[in-house]
């Protein structure tokens, strides 16, 4: 007899219906076919115990399981429900009338228990789109599947509950949810908040304008000069995410399995800080069965690179491509996907390696030509793509204990919101750009104009300070950016001479 269910396999960000297919008939053993995975493979040893746990036979004949389409590999151990019951309808020791008419995904404990699954998102948009009537899987997933409208969704914990549900013994009610409410109760739900921090207001003033234009800062400081505690508040002060975006951000999250238990959506911009003994797959994306790396898990949000000359020079230089076309390629013998990457990227270092060079009160113990050394860590194409260079100098202990009235982020993203809007005007003709730091160079042309006394003071400025030919764009982008928190249709000259000094690492002799 042959009986019929219906899966899912994630690729890249993306689901793809699986037809599980079983026979049961004259012969022994237990047959996988459809380019099953080792996880998939051990599925016969735990379907055959959580059968026999629920009260149900295992059949003593040749079982065929077929995942289709046979040349897309499986992987994962989410088929066990749909294999499970597939079998016990082949056998004919459930009836199950209304088993296609579902997308069923769950991993089966030895005693019947279901445990959570990856990619759950992505597969119930799939379901929707496919115009199933529902989606059974595990409740611990339920919250994250009921984001998708229009579609049943059905938590069971244990085989036996699935199949009382498909046999007509118990009714489970799908579970609903209103996903704007969801988002707006969670939206800009940060820990931290930017009045936490007493002093370094040049320091939050460069942030807002980061914030405001989108674009990529650097941070050069000693240490305890407060770079970290900075950049954590950085996100309370993005324009809050619209809810296509919320939905975007959730499926990566949901794919790579980091939305953590009875998670629903992701409403506040995500805040990476990967470690610097990462690997160039890990930060980018990649592996046998790809997954997102770090710039994806940070899209729509923050990658924060904490010492940036101590990550491996190969681990930078892969950046360099997803920063500018944001996003993420992977491409494999027999797929090419594609992994979003529109984030903002902070990176903080030492100007040398004890620490203290420039520092106001302690002496640096570098040696000759270590400083230079250090700082060429960061290659100057990485260093290109990087719009603001900050110096950040510690705060006194009268400073640090002032206890004054600081902003708090709310009312420095109500700003660096009013200059977003402004800049979504600007570019509505334009498709792939949103903010002032996704100007190509001809767009810089149109939108950036100065007057003859703002093309004197920059010429000045790159003659003086021994500017590179690269920071001239990044200049005027940043100065389009100040001149929209000011609320000015042209740059003027007080706009231009701030962004200047936003080019630290371009400045001949820097280092000594």
């Amino acid at each position: 007899m042959l009986a019929k269910t219906f899966g899912a396999a994630v690729f890249g960000v993306n689901a793809k219906i699986i037809h599980v297919e079983v026979t049961v008939g004259q012969g022994l053993h237990f047959h996988l076919s459809g380019l099953p995975d080792s996880a998939v493979k051990e599925s016969a040893h735990r379907v055959e115990a959580a059968i026999k746990y629920s009260g149900y036979k295992m059949p003593r004949q040749k079982v065929v399981v077929n995942l289709a389409p046979a040349d897309i590999k499986k992987e994962g151990s989410a088929y066990d429900l749909p294999i499970g019951l597939s079998i016990l309808k082949a056998h004919g020791q459930i009836k199950a009338e209304n088993l296609q008419q579902y997308v069923i995904m769950g991993e089966l404990s030895l005693d019947g228990k279901l445990r959570p699954i990856k990619g759950v998102l992505p597969i119930a948009i799939e379901a929707r789109k496919q115009q199933f009537k529902g989606f059974v899987l595990p409740k611990e997933n339920a919250r994250e599947a009921a984001i998708v409208s229009e579609l049943d969704i059905i938590p069971v914990e244990t085989l036996d509950e699935a199949i009382n549900f498909f046999e007509g013994k118990s009714s489970i009610v799908p579970l609903e949810m209103d996903t704007r409410d969801i988002f707006m109760d969670e939206l800009n739900n940060y820990d931290t908040d930017f009045r936490d921090v007493q002093g370094q207001e040049n320091i939050k003033r460069a942030l807002e304008i980061s914030a405001a234009g989108g674009h990529n800062v650097v941070m050069i400081g000693p240490p305890g000069a407060g770079k970290t505690m900075l950049a954590k508040r950085l996100p309370t002060i993005l324009p809050p995410l619209s809810l296509h975006e919320a939905l975007e951000t959730t499926k990566i999250h949901s794919v790579a399995g980091k939305l953590g238990k009875d998670a629903a959506l992701i409403s506040t911009r995500p805040y990476r800080a990967p470690h610097h003994t990462i690997s160039d797959v890990a930060l980018v994306g990649g592996g046998g069965n790809p997954q997102p790396g770090e710039i994806s898990l940070s899209h729509n949000g923050i990658l924060f690179l904490d010492e940036l000359p101590e990550y491996k020079r190969t681990v930078l230089e892969v950046m360099r491509q997803p920063m500018e076309e944001r996003k993420v390629t992977i491409s494999r013998a027999k797929v090419s996907l594609d992994f979003p990457a529109n984030f903002m990227l902070i990176a903080s270092m030492n100007p040398c390696p004890c620490g203290y060079y420039n520092h106001p009160d302690k002496e640096c113990v570098c040696p000759p030509g270590m400083v230079h050394k250090y700082l060429n860590k960061v290659s100057g194409p990485l260093l290109d793509r990087i719009d603001l260079h900050v110096e950040v100098t510690p705060i006194s202990f009268d400073e640090m204990t002032a206890n004054r009235k600081t902003e708090s982020s709310e009312e420095i993203r109500n700003r660096v919101v009013q200059a977003r809007a402004i800049q979504t005007e600007r570019f509505q003709s334009k498709e792939n750009v949103h903010c002032n730091a996704m100007m190509s160079s001809q767009l810089v042309k149109q939108v950036c104009s100065i007057n003859q006394a703002g093309n004197v003071l920059l010429k000045t400025a790159m003659d003086k300070l021994g500017l590179s030919a690269r920071a001239y764009d990044r200049i005027l982008k940043v100065a389009r950016t100040i001149s929209d928190l000011a609320g000015s249709e042209e740059i003027k000259i007080e706009h231009l001479a701030e962004a200047i000094q936003y080019r630290s690492l371009d400045r001949e002799n820097w280092a000594g």
